[in-house]
């Protein structure tokens, strides 16, 4: 059986993910802190909480080590907070949000590496990222740090994992602008954060956002290209 580990899984992206990975039979084993996780085993944890992941992590390779004919690690959760200009944020929110969004994804990627060392299986990571990671955007200093960060972490670790016997392949990919809670905090921001407010406030008016699940279905399709590995390690669903 294919294994599907999600973070971020109660809601947007992650539950579309969940949902039709799961309909094509494949076991999703969510990681998130709260909602609704009918769909999937679901694990509950706060991704800020770092420290607690590894063990986590390897408790869920370990069950399932015997059964799993693949391995894959999406993960997805991110924050966008805190929305604001650099000398006026807030230090704990800016923690929390390179928890979240770098340092989490850091630490799965890792252990997902460690224990799956030796197994000759497929073994895939696939990073949600976002054009914010490769384009400026004022009110966002520590979104699009996080997500640069995030690109340039699955840059090195593509380039390691090439001289491994069994290597891990890896692709961190932006999913496009998308109706989510995520858009609903930059609406409800303010232009002295966010000087960039109405034109995201434009995007949902013109229906320019692609909803969770169409971007679920695009994700779907790029996780189940036999040529993954050439993919990246950086992409963008939009150009794919």
């Amino acid at each position: 059986m294919e294994v599907v580990i999600v973070t971020g899984v109660s809601k947007g992206i992650g539950l579309e993910l969940s949902k039709q990975l799961q309909a094509l039979g494949k076991k999703v084993i969510g990681i998130a802190r709260t909602g609704n996780h009918d769909a999937t085993n679901f694990v509950t944890a706060d991704l800020a909480n770092t420290n607690l992941l590894e063990d986590i992590l390897s408790s869920i390779i370990d069950e399932n080590s015997e059964e799993a004919t693949s391995f894959t690690l999406i993960n997805n959760a991110g924050i966008v907070d805190p929305i604001g200009l650099v000398g006026n944020l807030h230090v704990a929110e800016v923690e929390r949000s390179i928890a979240v969004n770098l340092t989490a994804p850091i630490v799965l990627s890792n252990t997902f590496i460690d224990k799956l060392r030796d197994v000759n299986k497929v073994k895939r990571i696939l990073n949600i990222s976002s054009g914010a990671g490769r384009n400026p955007y004022e009110g966002w200093g520590a979104y699009c740090t996080t997500k640069a960060g995030l690109d340039h972490f699955s840059r090195v670790v593509a380039m390691e994992q090439v001289k491994e016997k069994y290597p891990v392949e890896i692709v961190s990919i932006a999913p496009g602008i998308i109706d989510t809670g995520m858009q609903e905090t930059i609406r409800s921001s303010d232009e002295e954060s966010f000087p960039l407010l109405d034109q995201f406030v434009t995007y949902k008016e013109q229906g320019m956002l692609s909803s969770a699940k169409e971007t679920a279905e695009k994700l779907m399709a790029v996780l189940e290209r036999d040529d993954f590995k050439t993919i990246g390690p950086i992409a963008d669903v939009r150009n794919l």
